[in-house]
């Protein structure tokens, strides 16, 4: 039976190769689209999967609430914290500190192998982190390679980089900052890409030394703690113990109140208000939104192929009829029916793979990522695939064969189904569904663009263009050589101004304090810092409004502050604020000026307040004022200048507005997903529509031929089948403006910054659709129309 109903499939899609090659055309698009957003899913909720431990493990976070009722997250926690954690909580089976840090590394010559020398990511890790974490280690264990001082352990990858084979790296040593010699004393396997800790080298915590190892109020990001939780335990029983640690532990009264939280490990890789050490995150509501779109592709793909194979049933009623005479069940039709449909699914699943792994390139440069489609090497894609097929035949082929197999054998066989056919109010209520989705996703990527476009234009109230930033050698040595080099760069052709800072500025890192305004008791919110020189606000082309500029010093001995500073301490005037004393952490000096607000984080967050001063030991950028002509010269002379001042150290340099469109990586993404998406339902519903139109004007043949035959002109008829088209695609953006109108405005409120939602990408929508259904109708109604009405009247 099943080979019988093979071969007359076979024959029947042969026989219409027209509606065969759309169905294929139309379905392999979307299956290929949604297999896509199914691989970059799967691939984005895999991070952090790989460990036995994972449902126990926790990272410990930090937030602050003030009484303006702002919010601070950090993923970060003081340097006391895992210490007096490991004591206080008997729940916790292992508690490891980890802390990030940076460097210059290194590794002699070797023979054959020229002297490596390269700034790096580093970590400095107890061995409980990977007691915790079970990493594979190639060679050595947590207890032995990272208990005592000055060791290191490198990750299979680098080792093989530094030393020709990782076998080699053992025993051998590296140098950081050209102060302290480590010795490799273990290799583990390189972390997976889908791995939120991107470790590569591991020194032996007790080699990390920092001044705030017993102050509870500072807090580095880099500075993480994570826990193993007990067997049978419960992160709901920890928060009792845990409100009294905290109340142990706090004795700062400042404005903010601190708290800590359990974050699961499978939240790290989501959660914006964190991040993580490999520095990118994909929060759920991306992950939602982009399902939500491969749902809809799905979607309009099955009514495309419901759409042309209800208009397919009108040619195929006298074999109904005729298989009906010769004693075929409705049963045995419906099997056979489906059948068809579910081998034009199967040869669109083989082009839709081979879409697939031709737009795979395309993907992982949109999302920067190595992303693999492999039937058999993930067996959770056959799987998905396996669903599709299924999905995707019952779906589109179902209703089709409940319509055709229902068919009277009577009115069959004289070819008397037209005029119910299919169910004509079902197949227009699923184009109205169809165009409402093509509607939703055209109006969001118009909204998508134009805040694009709003945030690329808009102002943040400094300079972005041809500013480079050069990262500075941080040693007391170095730091002694600053002058010199500053002068030297300045005699640079091309090069206009320079100034010495921490941080741009927007700078995703940022350092927040309290702080006292004229008096002794400290403000009820935070500050945030910028430490910069005194050619800072020319440089950055920030604009002073009242006062005057830092003085040339090494040290805090004057504060410039900003126009949000002024507003939370309710001062109304700039220079009512000239020569108030600010107090930051014992510091006391005068205000001296007050600049214009700029945004110090992305247009997503509101602007801070902010306190402006010198202070030397706290520079590691300086920030370069670079002439568009002849750039590539004058950075080739400014990574000559500093490689022989600083030739221990490594050159690396970038552009702030580089560095300012990351921001907006996740939303360039989705607005790329949004245009390549949106064109994808486009096609597929005009393609649905012509196979309506073709069904409509198959029906009413012998009518536009009457109609012709009483004096009705071929415009006359093209306007008569276009009408009820044009109703349909009005009704289903009626339908669609309010549901588009609810999504965008809850994208658009995750910026501070954001555009006026109009009424034109409704409108534009609107008039697209109709426009395209109006050419797409027109042509194949006048095709109805110019045809021979003796064909169609000759049996009447």
């Amino acid at each position: 039976m099943f080979k019988l109903n093979l071969k007359i499939a076979l024959r029947n899609l042969w026989k219409y190769k027209g509606y065969t090659a759309i169905n294929i055309f139309g379905l392999s698009v979307g299956l290929a689209s949604c297999i896509l957003i199914f691989i970059f899913v799967r691939y984005q909720l895999s991070f952090d999967k790989d460990y036995s431990n994972g449902d126990r493990i926790y990272r410990v976070v930090s937030q602050w609430k003030y009484n303006d009722g702002n919010e601070f997250y950090s993923q970060g926690v003081p340097l006391p914290l895992a210490p007096a954690m490991r004591n206080d909580f008997s729940q916790f089976d292992r508690v490891a500190a980890i802390q990030q840090g940076g460097g210059i590394i290194k590794v002699r010559s070797q023979a054959g192998k020229p002297e490596i020398k390269t700034d790096e990511d580093v970590y400095y890790a107890e061995p409980a982190f990977f007691e915790i974490f079970d990493y594979k280690w190639l060679s050595g264990n947590p207890t032995q390679s990272l208990t005592a001082p000055n060791q290191v352990v490198l990750s299979e990858k680098t080792a093989t980089t530094y030393f020709g084979d990782w076998r080699k790296a053992i025993g051998n040593s590296i140098s950081l900052d050209g102060k302290t010699n480590f010795k490799v004393a273990g290799i583990i396997k390189d972390n997976p890409q889908n791995s939120s800790f991107p470790l590569t080298i591991v020194f032996s915590y007790s080699s990390y030394h920092d001044r705030n190892s017993k102050a509870w109020g500072a807090v580095s990001s880099g500075s993480e703690c994570y826990v193993l939780l007990k067997e049978g335990a419960s992160i709901d029983q920890l928060a009792q113990p845990l409100a009294q640690f905290i109340e142990k532990y706090y004795t700062d009264k400042g404005p903010g109140k601190e708290s800590h939280s359990f974050q699961p490990l499978n939240d790290i890789h989501h959660n914006v208000n964190y991040g993580s050490f490999a520095g990118s995150t994909t929060p759920y509501k991306q992950l939602v939104g982009i399902s939500v779109i491969g749902l809809f592709l799905l979607l309009t793909a099955c009514i495309n192929f419901i759409n042309l194979a209800t208009a397919q049933a009108v040619s195929r009623s006298k074999e109904v009829g005729v298989r009906k005479v010769m004693g075929s069940r409705r049963k045995q039709l419906v099997w056979q029916f489906l059948s068809e449909t579910t081998l034009i699914t199967f040869i669109a699943l083989l082009f839709a793979c081979v879409l697939t792994e031709l737009s795979l390139p395309g993907m992982e440069r949109l999302f920067g990522a190595n992303i693999s489609f492999s039937l058999f090497g993930h067996p959770i894609i056959f799987i998905f695939l396996l669903g599709l097929l299924v999905t995707v035949s019952l779906l589109a082929g179902f209703y089709p064969a409940l319509i055709m197999s229902g068919f009277s054998p009577a009115l069959a066989i004289k070819n008397k189904v037209l005029a119910n056919a299919g169910g004509v109010g079902l197949r227009k209520t699923l184009v109205v569904v169809q165009f409402a989705i093509t509607a939703i996703l055209i109006i969001g990527t118009l909204v998508v663009i134009k805040q694009m476009s709003y945030i690329r234009n808009k102002s943040l109230g400094f300079d972005t263009s041809a500013i480079a930033l050069l990262s500075m050698p941080t040693d007391s040595l170095s730091k002694m050589k600053y002058n010199t080099f500053k002068n030297i760069i300045l005699k640079t052709p091309g090069i206009s101004k320079i100034s010495y800072c921490n941080e741009a500025p927007s700078s995703r890192n940022n350092s927040e304090t309290n702080f006292s305004y004229n008096s002794s008791k400290d403000a009820d919110f935070q500050v945030n810092l910028k430490m910069v020189d005194e050619d800072y606000v020319k440089t950055f082309g920030l604009k002073l409004i009242a006062g005057k500029l830092l003085p040339k010093s090494d040290t805090a001995n004057a504060y410039m502050i900003n126009e949000t500073l002024l507003k939370k301490l309710n001062v109304r005037k700039p220079e009512e604020a000239l020569g108030k004393l600010i107090n930051l952490s014992g510091h006391i000096a005068p205000v001296v000026g007050v600049v214009k607000d700029f945004n110090n984080v992305s247009l997503r967050e509101a602007i801070s307040p902010i306190v402006l001063f010198s202070s030397k030991n706290n520079y590691h950028r300086l920030a370069i004022k670079v002439s568009s002509k002849d750039m590539l010269q004058t950075l080739k002379t400014i990574e000559k200048t500093f490689n022989s001042t600083f030739p221990d150290d490594v050159y690396k340099i970038n552009f702030i507005d580089d560095q300012v469109k990351n921001y907006y990586r996740t939303e360039q993404v989705m607005g790329t997903l949004f245009k390549v998406f949106a064109a994808v339902v486009i096609l597929i519903s005009f393609i649905g529509l012509f196979g309506l139109i073709s069904f409509v004007a198959t029906q009413r043949t012998k009518e536009i031929a009457i109609r012709k035959v009483l004096g009705a002109s071929n415009l006359e008829l093209v306007h008569m089948l276009n009408s009820s088209f044009l109703w349909m695609v009005l009704i289903a953006n009626m339908v669609a403006w309010p549901i588009a109108y609810i999504f965008i405005k809850q994208w658009l409120s995750g910026f501070e910054y954001r555009i006026e939602l109009s009424i034109w990408p409704f409108v534009i929508a609107m008039i697209s659709s109709l426009a395209i259904t109006l050419i797409t109708v027109s042509i194949r109604s006048y095709r109805a129309a110019k045809a021979n009405t003796i064909d169609a009247l000759k049996y009447e």
